[in-house]
């Protein structure tokens, strides 16, 4: 087929696919990614279903089921479209009253959100500051589509700016953009993708060549690229196609968390759509050019997020990193010249073609284009995924997206960058969120994970838990890290128990430095960060639990110990969440702990609605 015919019959495809939307018609939203149906999102489809079909609406209104939108707070929830209308935590029992408002034309002011300040009722998405303060250009994409119907993604555009390559003709264009663009990889370092590709592109091509998606994704607390793979598989093809002619290669992988279930199954619903279309395979819609992607699950190491970790993973070797040079580039999976970008990246490629580099180059700040997306948890309100413009500020995502503290308690610092990031204090909130701006403050990128915390929470636990976590997560291929990551978790242990000492702060200080300086990957090479921020932030707090044994935010159990003050009022709480049965007293009155039974757990205190429990 000549390609001007292929164009054209794109173009009459895509065409095809807009007349089959529910654009016409009113449409019920349903968020179904992991945490929406974690939440309820299942039965809220079943119940919908139910509910059309019973009434005989189901010509009238219209259901999307779809990947999650970000707002992980509220779920399960819906929209309704055209109007925008959301609903938060809604109840399956409530779905009767919201399909009969639909049909009406009504909005049920009782389901919607209101300002907790003003009292103002927020009906549309996008009056609530959660989505307001954003620049969605990938997470957007989530709440138009199904993502297990390839015609769903092409009816918003999708598969467009594989066409304008195709059209273009010259995979020397795909790079000159990726690199005008100024798309820094999303992964972690932020290396400029249009140079990796243009490094790929100057490899021989004798024995071919390899572009790989790693969804390794594993950082605690961080799920960006599941939920876009969940919501639009679609869009990683078509970026990797578009990454693959530009470099002149002919197989790519995606690599993946077999803790991922339900995005490998919508992700190879979307390969086997793209085959069947015409979009993957030997010579693609009679262009000339052939390509295909493969699937390989990950067991969940997190060093396998390092490039030549997850090399030999693919290659089915231990997941142990090698010395570079040489790099992936000159010589990655099975010896081939291989490029490795992350999900975030890969989706980020149609959108700059479509676009143009220019406009994508015009969002965030110098030598930090386009946005990125964060998976803000921990101590606040409004937890969820977050795309924001490079060059926002901390306090603008924690205070106006965020919503602030989730408690009473003030909110102390912000761990960005995963097990290996670094914890950045509240009165650096003013900081932009660059890649070069969170170094400066000791911590990194990461992929992308943004972990709030308040006065409640103990930063010597915090370097402790990361430790724990990066001592089991190592390879155990460099002595320093293997070495070094256990004996600071067992230093950081001994002054959680008050066993510290001021030769122990040293020591770790030291430790950190010697790990960070003579480590060979990435994880090594990083792992001493948490340990590194909070001795720079946080030091009065070590120095509190080594020279008073005593720990400030009430944390570490052998440091501490629970009563009850004058504002008891007898309710009794305690006493029902108490697994020891260590509380007692008459109702009404003022109940006391017995400290001989009292194992410490918390329980009283995160019942008690009168801040009656001491620690």
């Amino acid at each position: 087929m000549e390609k001007l015919n292929f164009i054209e019959q794109f173009r009459t495809f895509r065409r095809n696919c807009l007349s089959q939307g529910d654009s016409v018609v009113p449409t019920i939203v349903v968020p179904a990614g992991t945490c929406g149906r974690a939440s309820g999102a299942n039965e809220l489809i079943r119940v919908i279903e139910q509910e059309l079909a019973d009434k005989g609406l189901t010509e009238k209104i219209g259901l999307r089921v779809t990947g999650c939108h970000g707002f992980c707070e509220m779920e399960p929830y819906i929209l309704i479209e055209p109007e925008q209308t959301f609903y938060p935590k809604v109840d399956p029992a409530e779905i009767p009253n919201i399909i009969e408002a639909v049909v009406r034309g009504d909005v049920l002011e009782d389901l919607l959100l209101k300002d907790s300040e003003s009292g103002r009722i927020m009906q549309k998405q996008d009056d609530l500051p959660f989505f307001n303060k954003q620049v969605r250009t990938i997470l957007s994409r989530n709440e138009r589509i199904d993502p297990v119907s390839i015609e769903s993604y092409i009816s918003i555009g999708g598969y467009s700016a594989m066409v304008k390559v195709f059209e273009n003709g010259d995979p020397k264009w795909v790079i000159s953009e990726v690199k005008a663009s100024g798309l820094r990889g999303r992964g972690g370092a932020g290396f400029l993708t249009g140079l990796k590709w243009k490094m790929l592109a100057e490899q021989p091509n004798g024995h071919g060549k390899f572009l790989v998606c790693n969804a390794d994704e594993g950082d605690p607390g961080a799920y960006m690229d599941r939920s876009v793979l969940e919501g639009n598989p679609h869009s990683i093809i078509e970026g990797m196609i578009i990454g693959a002619y530009g470099t002149g290669v002919t197989e790519g992988i995606l690599y993946v968390r077999n803790e991922y279930p339900l995005a490998i199954k919508h992700f190879n619903i979307a390969l086997r759509q793209a085959r069947e279309i015409g979009f993957l395979g030997e010579d693609i819609l009679g262009t000339g050019f052939s390509f295909d992607i493969s699937l390989v699950k990950g067991a969940g190491a997190f060093v396998c997020g390092e490039e030549t970790a997850l090399i030999r993973s693919i290659e089915g070797k231990m997941g142990e990193p090698r010395q570079r040079p040489p790099f992936p580039i000159q010589k990655g999976i099975y010896g081939k010249p291989t490029a490795i970008n992350n999900v975030e990246t890969w989706a980020n490629i149609p959108v700059i073609i479509e676009g143009g580099a220019e406009a994508f180059a015009k969002i965030g700040t110098k030598n930090n284009h386009g946005t990125k997306i964060f998976s803000l948890v921990g101590k606040i309100k409004n937890t969820g995924l977050v795309e924001i413009p490079m060059g926002m500020t901390i306090k603008e995502i924690v205070y106006k997206i965020g919503g602030g503290p989730a408690g009473k308690s003030e909110i102390k610092a912000v761990q960005t960058g995963g097990p290996s990031g670094g914890c950045i204090p509240a009165n650096k909130f003013d900081i932009s969120i660059d890649y070069d701006s969170l170094t400066e403050v000791g911590s990194i990128m990461g992929s992308g994970g943004m972990i709030v915390m308040d006065k409640n929470t103990c930063m010597v636990d915090v370097a402790k838990y990361f430790m724990n976590f990066l001592k089991d997560e190592s390879c155990g291929k460099c002595y320093t890290c293997r070495k070094g990551t256990q004996r600071m978790y067992e230093i950081l242990d001994d002054i959680s128990k008050g066993k510290g000492t001021s030769a122990h702060l040293r020591l770790l200080d030291e430790l950190a430095h010697v790990v960070k300086d003579t480590t060979m990957c990435g994880l090594g090479q990083t792992a001493s960060n948490p340990v590194l921020s909070t001795l720079r932030y946080f030091k009065d707090e070590y120095i509190e639990h080594i020279e008073k044994k005593r720990c400030p935010a009430g944390v570490c159990k052998e440091l501490i110990s629970y009563s009850i003050n004058e504002n008891c009022v007898g309710c009794r709480a305690c006493v029902k969440a108490c697994p020891e049965g260590a509380i007692s007293g008459e109702k009404k009155q003022r109940h006391f702990i017995d400290t001989g039974k009292c194992i410490k757990c918390g329980a009283c205190r995160n019942v008690c609605k009168f801040e009656a429990v001491d620690v």
